[in-house]
């Protein structure tokens, strides 16, 4: 079922981790030690805050290495930054990384940073404060005086990984994934996209970030389009949490669904990490496959594509277990493309008229899940398509 849609030079299989015992000698280990295998090597510094901006526009600053997240503070939260400089709030510090001399990568603290650029920029007026309410409503040149002097004084503290940490760029994409994995291990949690975007970067991860802007895509998913507010992007919760990239990345590894034994989110992780591997022409092919479905999917069904049948709708929102069967099945039709969207019409009427149930139970039942589930969906939707194919 899912064998015709590999690419040739797509070459993935399930990894098998085995359990690796090492014995040492205490004498062994303290070499180890001394020999600083697998340790950070770091320097402590202070940023006035009103230094913040002009370090910022130097281009010294990397604001988007491949772990950052996609930015969440509204100007609510950013405001309560500011807040907080104001009453001297201790705020725990940000890290950097140093990738070439006197540069830095903005490993942690992304937020805190351009927040203090964006108020000291005149971008906002304070909002949502809490014990500075008469403040509220004000941009930075607005502030009395002595309230911008109190700001002014405050610092700001950074931890920064030195670029003598790591012997080679590979063990330095290494360790700053160890340290981002720790510094995110506590408060916020990150969601598993967010996760895989930090730790499994390569070119096939930024070739899911590029499709997940998709236009059609975005529609049938309701994340806004790049040409709209950002505000409405940013408030998106998928957008936020990297569901819409994950997305993409499901419809590439379901179609090993079959072979592999293990957890969605297993499958997902082992793809991404292989397919980071792939040669260029390759990753090449599989946009083509998921552009051309992606247009055939949203020509036959529109905005709804990924609704559930009406027995099953008690939201009217796109639902996962549509999307996977019905990209599979749509992947294996992208030659008659053409052909099928001129069709729509009767396609559309026929999505869901046919008999739904197998042994008694219905197919798009949301809370059947099991790999079985799945491919009795994709084979009902095969089954649509070829009723409509010449």
């Amino acid at each position: 079922m899912f064998d015709s849609l590999k690419i040739e030079g797509e070459v993935f299989h399930q990894q098998k981790e085995a359990e690796v015992t090492i014995e040492m000698s205490d004498d062994d280990i303290n070499e180890k030690y001394k020999r600083g295998e697998i340790r950070i090597v770091t320097e402590q510094a202070r940023y006035p805050i009103k230094s913040i901006k002009s370090m910022l526009d130097s281009g010294d600053y990397m604001l988007n290495p491949e772990y950052q997240r996609r930015k969440r503070w509204d100007n609510g939260r950013k405001s309560r930054l500011i807040e907080s400089f104001i009453m001297n709030v201790p705020l725990p510090p940000v890290f950097l990384y140093e990738y070439d001399y006197s540069k830095f990568e903005v490993m942690d603290g992304l937020q805190r940073l351009t927040s203090i650029y964006d108020y000291y920029s005149g971008h906002f007026p304070l909002e949502g404060l809490q014990y500075w309410k008469e403040l509220e409503g004000k941009r930075f040149d607005d502030l009395p005086t002595e309230i911008k002097k109190g700001i002014d004084r405050r610092y700001i503290s950074s931890i920064v990984l030195l670029e003598e940490t790591a012997k080679s760029l590979e063990e330095a994409e290494k360790l700053k994934q160890i340290v981002f994995e720790r510094l995110n291990s506590g408060g916020e949690k990150l969601a598993p996209q967010e996760t895989r975007n930090a730790l499994y970067n390569g070119k096939f991860n930024q070739l899911c970030l590029r499709l997940s802007s998709n236009n059609n895509f975005r529609k049938m998913w309701k994340i806004p389009l790049d040409s709209q507010d950002d505000a409405l992007l940013l408030a998106n919760e998928a957008y936020r949490k990297m569901d819409d990239v994950q997305l993409v990345l499901r419809f590439f590894a379901y179609r090993f669904y079959d072979s592999f034994s293990g957890t969605v989110e297993d499958l997902l992780d082992e793809y991404l990490k292989q397919a980071n591997l792939f040669s260029d022409d390759t990753l090449a092919q599989l946009e083509s496959l998921f552009i051309n479905t992606i247009e055939l999917v949203y020509g036959v069904f529109g905005e709804e594509a990924f609704y559930s049948p009406v027995y099953e709708r008690k939201v009217t929102k796109p639902q996962k277990g549509i999307y996977d069967p019905l990209m599979q099945a749509a992947a294996k039709q992208t030659p008659r493309k053409v052909e099928l969207i001129e069709k729509a019409d009767d396609i559309k009427q026929d999505k869901y008229q046919a008999a739904t149930l197998i042994d008694g139970i219905k197919v798009f039942d949301g809370r059947n899940t099991t790999p079985a589930d799945v491919i009795a969906r994709i084979s009902y939707f095969d089954t649509l398509f070829d009723k409509h194919t010449s």
